[in-house]
């Protein structure tokens, strides 16, 4: 992808002019083409003058070798950066270690695995405490890894490419947002001096289920295995009319307010799609903005749609003008943004990092650490609706180029490490800008396999489902149990919770390399389980396991693990069961649904305890009276830190600060909050309604926050343990703003109290 949006997060040239000795002419003008970052006609300036003065001066035939094969690779001319890096390693024995590094990486892309192995190798001996030369090395010994389940997927072309550069599809409403650097319409036609390509603008294809039926479908050719490595794809072309075509391959300019003169790229929407955020080029009000070092980094602005239009177009606090940001990414709650940057103190030539977004307000960046970034290049990350981020990379072990990797995330470890998701996906040219369903079925992502020169275009995928049945049968009778729960737990981990039919079968799509466990749960048996695993591919398309349940009088006990604050499922908890008589445990990690399943034995006494990070640790006795056989459903709510609660009830008279009897009641229930977990501490938040001054409405809600801290300090709870602050009008909830007539029932919801929690252990 020979564009702004990897050149300007890689510029580290590291290259100077050799002063000891009078330049020829020719080689001034390379250099100075060089220096501006003008690498096509530095090529051209380069291999003139190694046609005509190559012989004459060999301290200049060296300068214009390196500086070629250095251009060349910044165009991603894979196949010209291998001939002269070839040349440069054959006649200059004492070359920079980076030189053996670019070579290995420009015989890759070129599908030569076994001779980049080899160049891998010397540059770990010259380099040791860069892993990527002894990684690579290990990992071409056995190419099998990178094409495990590539008869799975079907890849085909999009017809919205353009003959220039297509990338970087992200969903938006029903379709797809790109970036492109198709022609623009008139006269002048602006280019970039890098590759003299049009600069990149946002465009939109409104119907995704129009690109399901595309005019080109790759396929695999008669002997291969995957599409890429090396391999040139074939096409065919299913039948369609010119309207059909017409239809298809209709996309429009995304945003004119958002598109500039200079250049814009990749995004990401919040989930109701409401806001945007998207790289651009340093440029503030139409004018283009430099580093100290003369070169224009990228910056992130954030737009919000009103009516239809995007406006109010600002830049993210973290911006540099000394290093670039860009490539943003939404969790799919919106509570963080992934990015990518090269600022200083991370890992490599640019990583990825991870920012807490809360209501518009943005947090301090943090660098998603070296399981995730390596020495390398990690670009374009992309979290798909179940938190699991993918991201390209050319430091971890991959086919060539940029790869297409995935890193699931358990508190924002990835705590599996890092999976290149291999062939077709990934080839051995640049693969990047991927998105996903949650189940990885179907998407989009971006390439230039094709050629691999400046044409990036976007592919769609689907994969086939690897089906595996799971029967759940009376180990007696062998008859099937039908409304059986079946709990999916993937590497550890509880997923989802399915049901059998009346044949006593579910089923579910199988993900490689994954260590499954299926737990059959049904009232009147006792739970039992099988494993199945992955980690080696079978070619049957359809697979099943069985599981046989034999009655118990044991007791099941069920139960969803919730948020107080809004009562949602809540991921990634530990839930633990201990039999306080024969001090055994069991436990399990919540998936999406916050569920759990225990068996617990007659008249035994329990105690069951859910924990997770930054959230208060339940703990709570299984009363035994509930056990008499049958399944109990027995729930969980957690407190998290920066949890707000209103207090519904506590609401104050018109201009008074006293707690009224009310308001006790509702006050008596943080205490008993504060009471069960002695180690919280919460901060007291009270607001008035917009009448009265500002300054009046500021010191009466302190001083209704300050009695809700008193009324918890005389019953006990340390003051060290509460803070008290008003926020007078700064806050209404229903518009009851200054000037806007409303009832005394609605000012009234604007008197009201909050605790928010600080700390909890």
């Amino acid at each position: 992808m020979n564009q702004i949006f990897r050149f300007v997060l890689l510029i580290g040239l590291g290259f100077s002019s050799l002063s000891g000795y009078a330049q020829s002419a020719r080689l001034r003008t390379a250099n100075r083409q060089f220096d501006n970052l003008s690498y096509v006609s530095a090529v051209r300036a380069y291999e003139d003058f190694l046609r005509v003065d190559r012989k004459k001066e060999p301290a200049e035939t060296r300068e214009a070798l390196t500086k070629l094969a250095y251009s060349y690779r910044k165009l991603e001319d894979t196949r010209n950066a291998e001939r002269v890096y070839a040349d440069l390693i054959k006649e200059y024995p004492d070359l920079d270690s980076e030189i053996y590094l670019y070579y290995a990486q420009a015989l890759a892309a070129n599908g030569k695995y076994r001779e980049s192995q080899k160049y891998y190798s010397q540059y770990g001996e010259k380099q040791s405490q860069d892993l990527r030369g002894k990684r690579f090395a290990v990992s071409y010994m056995d190419m099998g890894r990178f094409y495990q389940d590539s008869s799975s997927y079907r890849v085909s072309s999009l017809p919205i490419n353009s003959r220039q550069a297509d990338f970087s599809p992200m969903y938006y409403k029903n379709g797809l947002v790109f970036v492109s650097a198709r022609d623009e319409s008139g006269v002048v036609k602006r280019v970039f001096s890098w590759n003299q390509t049009p600069f990149l603008d946002l465009y939109f294809h409104p119907d995704t289920v129009q690109l399901r039926v595309a005019p080109a479908e790759t396929v695999r050719n008669p002997g291969t295995a995957v599409l890429g490595g090396g391999n040139e794809p074939s096409l065919t072309m299913p039948e369609a009319t010119t309207a059909e075509m017409q239809t298809l391959t209709k996309a429009q300019v995304f945003s004119r307010t958002l598109n500039t003169k200079y250049h814009e790229g990749p995004m990401t929407f919040t989930r109701d799609q409401t806001t945007i955020v998207f790289t651009r080029n340093n440029a503030s009000k139409g004018k283009s903005g430099k580093s100290s070092d003369g070169i224009r980094k990228l910056k992130l602005y954030t737009s919000v749609n009103r009516n239809g239009k995007w406006v109010d177009i600002q830049e993210v606090p973290f911006n540099s003008n000394e290093y670039s940001v860009g490539h943003p990414a939404f969790a799919p709650d919106d509570s963080k943004m992934y990015f990518v940057s090269d600022m200083p103190g991370g890992y490599g030539g640019t990583d990825i990092y991870v920012v807490e977004y809360n209501n518009g307000q943005w947090g301090t960046p943090v660098n998603m650490g070296k399981d995730i970034n390596t020495e390398g290049n990690e670009m374009f990350p992309y979290a798909d609706a179940a938190g699991n981020l993918y991201f390209s990379s050319d430091g971890h072990e991959g086919l060539g180029g940029l790869d297409v990797f995935l890193a699931e995330l358990k508190d924002g470890v990835a705590y599996r490490g890092v999976q290149n998701l291999g062939a077709p996906i990934n080839s051995d040219k640049d693969d990047f800008g991927f998105i996903a369903d949650r189940g990885r079925t179907s998407g989009y992502f971006s390439s230039n396999r094709k050629k691999g020169i400046s044409d990036d275009d976007i592919y769609s995928f689907r994969r086939a489902c690897k089906q595996l049945n799971i029967f759940v049968y009376d180990k007696k009778t062998g008859a099937p149990i039908e409304l059986a729960d079946v709990r999916i737990l993937r590497n550890g981990s509880n997923q989802e919770l399915q049901v059998t039919n009346s044949e006593g079968s579910t089923n579910l799509c199988l993900e490689s390399n994954t260590e499954y466990e299926f737990r059959a749960v049904k009232d009147g048996y006792a739970l039992n389980s099988v494993r199945f695993s992955t980690l080696t591919q079978s070619p049957q398309p359809v697979m099943s396991v069985s599981i046989y349940l034999t009655k118990s009088e044991n007791t099941l006990v069920r139960g969803v693990v919730k948020t107080e604050v809004n009562q949602k499922p809540a991921q990634g908890v530990k839930v633990t069961l201990r039999n306080d008589r024969d001090k055994s445990e069991q436990s399990v990690i919540t998936g999406p649904d916050g569920g759990y399943e225990f068996t617990t034995k007659p008249n035994a006494p329990y105690t069951i305890t859910a924990q997770k990070d930054k959230y208060a640790t339940k703990k709570a006795p299984l009363a035994k009276g509930k056990r008499t056989g049958r399944a109990v459903t027995d729930s969980i709510g957690l407190y998290g830190v920066g949890d707000v609660f209103q207090l519904k009830n506590i609401y104050y008279d018109l201009d008074k600060f006293f707690i009224r009897a009310d308001a006790a009641r509702e006050l008596d229930h943080v205490l008993a909050i504060l009471k069960e977990y002695p180690k919280m501490k919460i901060e007291l938040r009270s607001h008035t309604d917009a009448r009265a001054t500002d300054t009046y409405n500021m010191r009466l809600s302190e001083n209704r926050a300050r009695a809700a801290m008193d009324y918890l300090v005389a019953r006990g709870i340390t003051p060290s343990r509460l803070s008290a602050h008003g926020y007078g009008e700064s806050e209404i909830v229903n518009g009851c703003v200054d000037g806007v007539a409303c009832a005394e029932s609605e000012h009234q919801k604007n008197r009201r109290t909050e605790f928010k929690i600080l700390a909890v252990e």
